[in-house]
């Protein structure tokens, strides 16, 4: 075999073999080991891991030096026995806690996300998201099967700030927010409910749920809401031009598919929207980092 199909073989297997690498990363997070390892006076070895959390020796054992090769963990051997403690990523990252968590978005894309990717295929062919062969929820009820319990709700939006924590002040940064004395955060049902009046409305990861109709229509109410000489700040990840780029974007816009009705765009596609809802002076602004911003005046 020559190297360059060696090269092939073995990037094929590392993309074949992803879906497994996430469900560690997943299972160690539902289970706590993070939490007990951070909370631990002293590293802990597998039987006392596994006594802990209530979880068999060997499954524990095999799982704690899975996360050890992924580097979530670090092993030294004491006694003669392996000890385990978080690395520097974990406790950055992985502990609840942590000013840079990130460990209920995790939680969310284990038990949400990643049960309506297995319906990918589905999707792709059907055009729509996957909730009722998912959760046998409704695909129309997008946020149903996210909202499906209190404790998923609570776990979705504590997600959604864990990922705000680490890209807001980069996106907020993007331009200068200072003409705009009243600003407006939208959620809740921004469809049916008043708007306020203010003078710049951010939208948040919010277009990218929707269809190119009802954004439109949501853009249409946010612009007669605006004061004039406002405007509207739109914080989605970007595609490239001609749309086969950033791959974490891509892959972003697939899981729409499979969870929503909407899609991530082009710079080009939200001008093509904010411009009809009356918007002008449309500006993209590339962070450098997942999310990007979209500044347009009224």
């Amino acid at each position: 075999m020559c190297s360059q199909e060696g090269e092939g073989y073995s990037l094929l297997k590392e993309y074949a073999n992803g879906f497994m690498v996430s469900q560690v990363l997943f299972a160690a997070c539902e289970l706590g080991v993070f939490e007990l390892l951070a909370e631990a006076l002293e590293p802990l070895d597998s039987a006392a891991v596994s006594s802990h959390l209530g979880s068999s020796p060997q499954g524990t054992e095999l799982l704690l030096n899975t996360c050890v090769s992924l580097k979530l963990l670090q092993a030294d051997v004491r006694g003669g026995k392996a000890v385990y403690a978080n690395t520097e990523l974990a406790s950055t990252y992985l502990v609840r806690g942590s000013p840079r968590s990130q460990r209920d978005m995790l939680l969310y894309a284990g038990r949400t996300a990643y049960v309506c990717w297995r319906h990918l295929a589905e999707a792709v062919r059907e055009g729509r998201n996957q909730y009722l062969k998912a959760f046998g929820i409704p695909s129309e009820e997008l946020f149903s099967a996210i909202y499906r319990s209190e404790d998923e709700r609570l776990q979705f939006m504590q997600g959604l700030q864990d990922v705000w924590r680490l890209e807001g002040a980069t996106v907020l940064a993007a331009f200068d927010l200072s003409p705009f004395p009243l600003i407006c955060d939208l959620g809740g049902d921004f469809f049916k409910d008043a708007l306020p009046e203010a003078d710049l409305y951010i939208l948040a990861r919010v277009l990218h749920d929707w269809t190119d109709a009802k954004c439109s229509h949501l853009l249409q109410r946010v612009y007669r809401a605006c004061r004039t000489g406002g405007g509207i700040l739109v914080i989605e990840s970007l595609l490239d031009t001609d749309g086969r780029g950033p791959l974490t974007t891509l892959l972003y816009s697939l899981n729409m598919l499979v969870q929503t009705e909407g899609r991530e765009r082009t710079p080009a596609e939200y001008r093509a929207l904010l411009g009809p809802a009356g918007f002008r002076d449309v500006r993209c602004r590339r962070t450098g980092g997942t999310y990007d911003a979209v500044l347009a005046r009224k």
